[in-house]
């Protein structure tokens, strides 16, 4: 008989009696010693954070979990409205719809943040950041295009999720590049936009994970994490104080037919 395949793997495998994980035995060395969040952390780069990088990344999951009545949030309440025997279908539907303007700002700004940075010398004072941004905020308008995580629809004046992370990623000693770059583009932005527009959280939890070593590729999955536990907690409201219903009879009772409008 030929030699069977092996298949390497460095997170869970088992046994007749035992499982392990990460190299841990996970009965007796994960359950009930490894928080969540840790975990989560440990799994993606394979290696145990710090507590200050498990507290700012708890921090990004606990800034990334509800938002309220966002679009996520609607569609999970009313798939599970037209199937409650699919929990899962109603958790994907919310999922799905982490994209570029929910949710996916997260990996945009520090795909983008990690673009700059990248075959360039780091600044060593705020002037130096100031000079970078600038030349990065101009850059983009002579494209057209929008720098990721600048502007928020609701917190026009400044998202309250942003100095808060900042403060907590500098008491963690755990500012880096990333964060300094995103602050220099909220500071110079105005001169080049002619307006002010607030660093969003989403973005600033781009540039936390970045400057955190987390795999770019994998941060929008990180934010889908975080809202896992938010759309969770829409569906147990949704069990005790239903809206889904009223959302679809909002539209359903409210339609009005109109004559076809064929495309030129």
């Amino acid at each position: 008989m030929a030699d069977q395949p092996v298949y390497e793997t460095a997170l869970g495998a088992s046994t007749r009696d035992k499982i392990t994980l990460l190299g841990q035995d996970l009965a007796q060395d994960v359950m009930g010693e490894v928080g969540f969040g840790e975990l989560a952390f440990w799994l993606a780069t394979q290696r145990r954070p710090s507590k200050g990088e498990t507290r700012v990344f708890e921090a990004v999951l606990a800034a990334l979990a509800d938002h309220g009545f966002t679009p996520t949030a609607i569609v999970t309440r009313l798939t599970y409205l037209s199937a409650p025997d699919s929990v899962q279908g109603a958790l994907a539907a919310g999922l799905l719809g982490g994209g570029s303007r929910f949710l996916g700002v997260t990996e945009d700004c520090g795909r983008f943040l990690h673009d700059v940075l990248t075959g360039v010398e780091l600044p060593t004072d705020e002037a130096g950041w100031d000079a970078l941004a600038l030349k990065t905020v101009e850059s983009m308008r002579a494209q057209r295009k929008f720098v990721p995580g600048l502007g928020h629809h609701v917190h026009k004046d400044g998202d309250p999720r942003t100095a808060r992370l900042f403060e907590i990623a500098a008491e963690e000693g755990l500012r880096g590049p990333h964060l300094e770059l995103f602050a220099a583009i909220g500071r110079v932005h105005p001169q080049v936009l002619g307006k002010t527009l607030p660093l969003n959280g989403a973005g600033v939890c781009g540039a936390a994970l970045a400057d955190l070593g987390l795999p770019l590729e994998l941060l929008r999955g990180f934010a889908l994490l975080a809202r896992t536990a938010g759309l969770i907690g829409q569906l147990a409201e949704e069990l005790r104080h239903p809206v889904a219903n009223d959302i679809f009879l909002s539209v359903d009772l409210n339609n009005r037919s109109v004559a076809p409008d064929p495309e030129s």
